[in-house]
């Protein structure tokens, strides 16, 4: 009777997964705990399951962060999302409609306009597709629903309810992507809170509608993080110039000193840069076999913002290909 009493709860158990009426009633919603966490930012109680009342599981989050494209795509397919004519022409019209932003961006931030404006391209086509989610039902599905990194959402969850309340807006209304992730850059709400910064001297903050906003914290994300003004970011190596596999990881962290590296790889950057500056050798598969690089502080910067590197090489390529485009006109 005990073992037939046992396999009914654990029938009732997996049957009634998923089964509760709204994320208010969620076993993993700890309201008390949220509400001490939240009360000093306006919140009662009785405001949260309004909120988690209203907030929807969506599967096709979960499906979507299970296979991000820097994962399943090789380079070449990945490359070919973003280095697209279109959306050169399209950085090219951005870049000029806000010259003088990206200009005074990249005098006080140190980062330069090509890349600032590179990552709002790859991120949302210059704002123009910045996601269809609502935050708050992005959030709370991975909050509670996708265990593999419930911890990090859930820590993203609560920012981004401080932050509703720092902006005066209705949490339930925002949009984003998949993640959560909100604005022109794409920042997910620790980010927002952390780096985003007022640009255009309103005395408020926002990178849902404001392209100085916008543009300013994608510049002070990146000074933030390390970038250094006037360093390169990659160097393409030619075929005769690659480096045997012991010199390759899937590490994102850049593992060598220039001094550390084969005499023929450390030449070619030693006359540039210190030699005991950090670099990186990687090779990704392109249409026509292996390429590699050798990569910078500034490229690791920009996997700071988005850890991988197709992400951190299609900003960088997208980047030059704007640059290109600017001295050609």
């Amino acid at each position: 009777m005990v073992r037939r009493l046992r396999w009914l709860g654990l029938v009732v158990a997996i049957s009634g997964t998923g089964a509760w009426a709204d994320y208010s009633d969620h076993p993993e919603l700890k309201l008390s705990e949220l509400t001490s966490q939240l009360e000093a930012f306006g919140y009662t109680e009785s405001e949260l399951v309004d909120i988690f009342r209203a907030a929807e599981k969506k599967q096709s989050i979960i499906d979507a962060i299970s296979r991000p494209a820097e994962k399943v795509l090789a380079w070449h397919e990945y490359q070919n999302i973003f280095l697209t004519e279109r959306r050169i022409k399209e950085g090219l019209e951005f870049m000029r409609a806000h010259q003088e932003t990206l200009a005074r961006a990249e005098r006080e931030l140190g980062v330069p306009a090509e890349v600032m404006a590179a990552i709002i391209g790859v991120e949302t086509y210059y704002g123009r597709i910045a996601g269809s989610y609502r935050v708050i039902d992005a959030l709370s599905t991975l909050a509670f629903d996708y265990p593999k990194r419930s911890t990090f959402f859930r820590k993203q969850l609560v920012e981004y309810l401080q932050l509703a309340k720092e902006q005066k807006i209705n949490p339930l209304e925002p949009k984003g992507s998949y993640a959560g992730a909100m604005g022109f850059g794409q920042f997910m709400p620790s980010s927002y809170r952390a780096y985003a910064i007022d640009f255009d001297g309103d005395d408020f903050v926002d990178i849902w509608n404001n392209e100085a906003d916008a543009i300013g914290s994608v510049g002070h994300y990146l000074k933030r993080h390390g970038w250094k003004t006037g360093q390169p970011i990659t160097l393409p190596l030619k075929k005769e110039q690659f480096l045997a596999s012991e010199w390759l990881t899937d590490d994102l962290k850049l593992s060598y000193t220039i001094a550390e590296l084969p005499a023929a790889a450390a030449a070619l950057v030693s006359s540039s840069l210190p030699s005991d500056s950090l670099i990186e050798p990687i090779e990704m598969e392109t249409e026509v076999g292996p390429q590699q690089w050798l990569v910078f502080n500034n490229f690791y910067a920009i996997t700071r913002y988005n850890h991988s590197r197709m992400y951190a090489m299609a900003v960088t390529e997208l980047s030059e290909a704007l640059a290109a485009g600017l001295r050609e006109q």
